[in-house]
């Protein structure tokens, strides 16, 4: 399990990597993607535990044999996909990360910048290949990198055009998610966990990508990110890697109440009683429950 990670006030901006060639203005986290056999039930377990609501369902997602739900935290969006009904073997990327995991888990990240063709060109020079550059005229742009060369979760940097304030437009949740109901528990999103077996590699490549330092945060290394999140890269247990050397990749998601100080003891008690109700996976230890083949912390 992942250790308390450090908070950082909202809004700090994080330095670039030393050296960089382009002018990147702001690199935050928008969304999390996760990928489940059955598409309602974990939306469900979302929706009923951490008090989220389904926000925006994107119709075009089908078109690579999928459908999805958008939930709302804050300015951050929980998004799972799922095979559409009916659909039959891996001829899809989102089926092959199923059979690879062995079931529902962690899928992509997904992070929003000011302008994607720096981007393009920083992934050129390094050698980072495109799986996917998804394009709506004067609505979005989105740069998917390959998953093999960047290791860990399949990496998404995308921009919507008048998205810079965090309460503006952001495409991918649809065109009204700013009236959408928030996160009822109140909590939001502070860190990701990238498990593997190799993390000081995975984090180093990861770094390279992103132009931003690598840290050591409470013996965590880590790369924030601007708007007060982490990425966190962690050694996969040698018992769980021996038993699927294929369980790399984005398996804690930490969430950090909004509310008063010291509130987060309190805010977990609800988050566990309703997850015992619901059958999912609670360690009190460390403040966490599962959902979505993903460990879920307050802290």
């Amino acid at each position: 399990m992942l250790k308390n990670a450090p908070r950082r006030s909202p809004g700090t901006e994080s330095s670039r990597q030393s050296g960089s060639c382009y002018s990147m203005t702001y690199l935050r986290l928008r969304q999390i993607c996760l990928v489940a056999h059955e598409l309602a039930p974990v939306v469900d377990a979302l929706c009923q535990v951490l008090g989220l609501q389904v926000c925006h369902r994107d119709p075009q997602v089908a078109r690579f044999g999928l459908h999805n739900a958008l939930m709302r935290m804050g300015s951050n969006f929980i998004e799972v996909v799922a095979p559409l009904p009916g659909s039959v073997g891996e001829g899809t990327a989102a089926t092959r990360h199923l059979a690879r995991r062995g079931g529902d888990s962690g899928y992509m990240v997904i992070l929003d910048c000011d302008d994607v063709a720096p981007w393009r060109a920083h992934m050129a020079q390094i050698g980072v290949r495109e799986a996917a550059l998804l394009h709506v005229q004067g609505a979005y742009t989105g740069l998917q990198l390959h998953p093999r060369d960047s290791g860990g979760a399949l990496l998404e940097i995308n921009h919507t055009p008048g998205g810079a304030a965090l309460d503006g437009a952001y495409w991918p949740a649809g065109p009204h998610w700013q009236d959408a109901p928030d996160c009822s528990i109140g909590t939001r999103l502070s860190a990701l966990a990238l498990y593997a077996a190799q993390p000081e590699a995975l984090a180093a490549r990861w770094a390279q990508i992103l132009q931003r330092p690598l840290l050591q945060q409470s013996g965590n290394l880590t790369i924030a990110l601007d708007a007060a999140v982490n990425l966190n890269f962690l050694p996969l247990d040698s018992a769980a890697l021996a038993a699927n050397p294929r369980l790399e990749g984005l398996s804690q998601i930490s969430l950090c109440s909004t509310g008063a100080q010291g509130q987060s003891a309190s805010v977990f008690a609800g988050v566990a009683a309703r997850a015992k109700v619901w059958g999912a996976a609670v360690d009190d230890v460390q403040r966490a429950v599962k959902l979505g083949g993903v460990w879920w912390q307050i802290v």
